[in-house]
């Protein structure tokens, strides 16, 4: 864990900080910028601020503000990244790293805020130092009079009352490194911040997306979800059972066989989520997924980003996986029309090539047999697909943001699978809902 900070709460020191930011790497980019024009070789505004000096003071001091900056992190670099710069990527790469906790002083005047002066009378103890750090709150282990251990998540302050001001100051700042291209429209993907980030901030929300996961999948024995204590929970604090589990990306010494199974489950969670509960889970970070080895139950952590999604999307889904099951290249063209991409002014051959990223992404779905992800180039074909798509900046346009979400948790289970080094049946678990079942 790192060394605690203290965190800017108030509209205005957030807004000094990014100043602060803005203004000693601009005096770096001056001062590099000089020598570079005197000695002939020019001035270029990304290359004087992608010196690695200056990446680091953007991504500790973006870091240091948390919420909207590691946000925007997320949302910009969660369409596989293709569109963007190399050196956008690392900057967002760095941002979506562990926070600093708060200090204890801070700590403490959050905690007399959601639950009064009397708030150590909650527990028989309450850990002070965190055991996990994020981009909207850490997390303290707490026990009850009876034994029972909670997990308690307790927001930073200033997240939720400076959202708006963060993420157009944030963006400012890429805008003027020109680090994002001036032909994608992010606007839509700007507002989608900060509603993202607003709802992520209000804990009562993701208790109630917790109760509902845990009432979905209440008979399904694979999977266990954290009980809820609503008897301490505010819009900033949220407490939980507390469920020891070990980290997904930690089950290397398993058998073969019961990696397999782990993320057979979970693609097969993601089918549930689309097509029958029409609610997902949208953020495949892998601290989110743990497992028992004892109980051979895969505990689900973090419902912030849940998003409810229409029977319309989710039909327009299915059939855009039934067309790539059969590899059925009109079929896949009228689903993703139906999801809401291609603009009238785009280029064929633009369509065309979009169209060939998503028969490469359903490629597990149309194998007849186990799809052997750790082996596949499933992953290089694609970025190479995304490459040839940036070259044609005329053509850019921000896919629809539900669907940037789906994608993202998708890519994400991919990734699991590949890290489990895991083979998989995808189409026999895709079967029942071609048959039409959940429609």
């Amino acid at each position: 864990m790192a060394a605690s900070r203290s965190i800017p709460t108030s509209r205005l020191s957030r807004f000094a900080k990014l100043g602060s930011l803005a203004g000693g790497v601009a005096t770096n980019m001056l001062i590099d910028g000089t020598k570079s024009a005197l000695t002939g070789n020019g001035w270029n505004n990304k290359a004087l601020l992608l010196q690695p000096k200056n990446i680091e003071k953007l991504a500790v001091q973006l870091a240091h503000l948390r919420g909207a900056a590691m946000k925007l992190g997320q949302l910009l670099s969660m369409d596989a990244g293709e569109l963007l710069s190399p050196e956008l990527t690392q900057l967002l790469a760095l941002l979506r790293a562990d926070a600093n906790p708060m200090p204890h002083n801070q700590l403490v005047k959050v905690l007399k805020s959601e639950w009064g002066e009397d708030w150590l009378n909650r527990f028989s103890h309450i850990e002070l130092r965190p055991f996990a750090a994020a981009s909207i709150g850490q997390v303290h282990l707490a026990y009850q009079e009876n034994g029972e251990k909670l997990a308690v998540k307790i927001q930073y302050p200033g997240i939720a009352q400076s959202v708006h001001s963060d993420v157009d100051n944030v963006i400012a700042l890429l805008n003027i490194a020109r680090l994002i291209p001036k032909e994608l429209d992010i606007q839509p993907l700007i507002n989608e911040a900060k509603a993202q980030l607003l709802a992520e901030a209000d804990y009562e929300r993701e208790a109630h997306y917790l109760n509902r996961y845990g009432e979905l999948l209440s008979q399904h024995v694979n999977f266990k979800v954290p009980k809820v204590y609503g008897v301490h929970n505010t819009k900033r604090i949220f407490a939980m059972e507390y469920v020891q589990a070990t980290p997904i990306e930690a089950l290397s010494n398993l058998p073969q066989g019961e990696q397999n199974n782990i993320a057979a489950r979970l693609i097969d969670l993601f089918f549930k989520e689309m097509f029958e509960f029409k609610l997902i889970q949208t953020d495949p970070n892998f601290a989110n997924f743990h497992y028992q080895t004892q109980s051979k139950q895969i505990v689900l952590f973090d419902f912030g980003a849940t998003r409810e999604i229409s029977s319309k999307l989710s039909k327009a889904y299915l059939s855009l996986f039934i067309a790539g099951t059969e590899n059925n290249r009109a079929g896949v063209l009228s689903a993703a029309r139906e999801i809401g991409y291609f603009k009238d002014t785009l280029l064929d051959s633009y369509k065309s090539h979009v169209i060939d990223l998503f028969l490469m992404a359903c490629e597990p779905l149309r194998t007849t047999g186990e799809f052997d992800f750790k082996n596949s180039p499933l992953a290089t074909n694609i970025k190479n697909a995304g490459l040839e798509l940036s070259a044609q900046s005329q053509q850019w346009h921000t896919p629809p943001v539900d669907a940037l979400f789906i994608h993202r948790k998708l890519a994400g289970l991919y990734l699991i699978a590949a890290k489990l080094n895991a083979k998989i049946d995808i189409n026999a678990l895709f079967k029942p809902y071609i048959k039409g079942h959940f429609i």
